[in-house]
């Protein structure tokens, strides 16, 4: 029987909605029996996008890859990451070439993800698929959630581990200083570049944590910007909140009538007012996202792949000198990036002096 390993380096605690992804994926796989902890002796190798701060990975990729040649590798990707970021094109390009180099299969991570990649990095496989995320449902789900009340304030409610401006904090801030707060109660959980006046400001916390704090509000806001599939937003709408997103990134395909969708500073009040005023009717078209049925999905499609490898049908891509030469351009390409960083930090270290 296939087998399926991980290959992230997993923290405990809260650490970003990719890390809360993996270990709820990485939960369903040990259910099913498929999940192998040593790569080395996996079937199949899960690798999570540019392994930022764990470069490391690509070098496991050339070496399991160079001694099991028979080795599926499987990359999950988001981003692009310049379109999230506004900066970054290095690091999307470091991908494309991971991806022609060693990746056998592509799961995207929304239609948006997969049309963006395509278009600026001509990222594609002859195996790709697109697959939502899912949080861990024992966590995120509807047990406990308080009772919308319609004749009281309404609780609106955003969530960021990135304090990354295009996360939508300019639109947060504005609601800070707009929205009326004798209608309204809003809640920001997380990392923020900005001190808030009338939102209430909470720290980032454990997911259980955050389920809890979700549980007791009723809208959730998000104005991320080129978010390819969000698990804040999946998270909240998990919880049972209609959801008030930014039309933008993968967030229509994740919210579908379980919400509004606004474009700014013009629309946004009105349509947490719309779902305000037609709460049951949107909390009940949010859709679901199943844990099991998202693990079910992806194993599914490593499946496809290792049959057509046993079936003689494809060969997972080889190491050859070519594979070694191009491998240690793109090792360059990192050390570079990594060079420009530090650069970048001391440039702004003696600029504050």
């Amino acid at each position: 029987m296939m087998n399926v390993s991980i290959l992230y380096k997993f923290r405990k605690g809260p650490w970003g909605g990719t890390n809360q992804f993996l270990r709820a994926l990485r939960k369903e796989f040990i259910k099913m029996e498929v999940y192998e902890e040593d790569e080395e002796r996996a079937d199949v190798i899960l690798f999570n996008s540019y392994p930022s701060s764990s470069e490391y990975f690509f070098d496991k990729i050339l070496k399991i890859k160079k001694k099991y040649p028979s080795r599926i590798a499987i990359y999950r990707l988001d981003g692009p990451i310049s379109l999230y970021r506004g900066k970054d094109k290095e690091v999307d390009r470091i991908i494309a070439v991971f991806n022609k180099l060693f990746a056998d299969g592509i799961i995207f991570q929304s239609n948006w993800c997969r049309e963006k990649n395509k278009r600026h990095f001509n990222i594609f496989s002859r195996y790709e698929t697109v697959i939502h995320n899912s949080p861990d449902n024992e966590v995120f789900n509807r047990k406990g959630r308080k009772k919308f009340n319609p004749n009281g304030k309404i609780n609106l409610v955003a969530t960021s581990w990135s304090c990354n401006w295009r996360k939508g904090f300019d639109i947060y801030k504005y609601l800070d200083e707009n929205l009326d707060f004798l209608r309204y109660d809003m809640t920001f959980v997380g990392n923020s570049p900005i001190e808030f006046k009338n939102i209430k400001w909470i720290k980032p916390v454990p997911p259980e944590k955050v389920a809890e704090i979700l549980k007791q509000h009723d809208i959730f806001i998000t104005a991320a910007r080129n978010d390819p599939c969000s698990n804040s937003l999946i998270e909240a709408l998990s919880c049972g909140l209609p959801a008030v997103a930014l039309n933008d990134g993968g967030s229509p395909e994740l919210v579908q009538r379980g919400g509004e969708l606004f474009n700014g500073k013009d629309d946004i009040i009105g349509k947490i007012e719309k779902v305000s005023i037609n709460y049951h009717y949107y909390q009940s078209q949010i859709p679901t996202f199943s844990m099991e049925r998202i693990a079910q999905s992806y194993r599914e499609f490593a499946e496809k792949i290792y049959r057509d490898v046993q079936n003689g049908e494809y060969q997972p891509k080889q190491v050859n000198p070519s594979t070694i030469v191009n491998f240690y351009k793109m090792k360059l390409m990192v050390l570079i990036r990594q060079g420009l960083n530090k650069f970048r930090t001391v440039k702004e270290r003696i600029c504050r002096i």
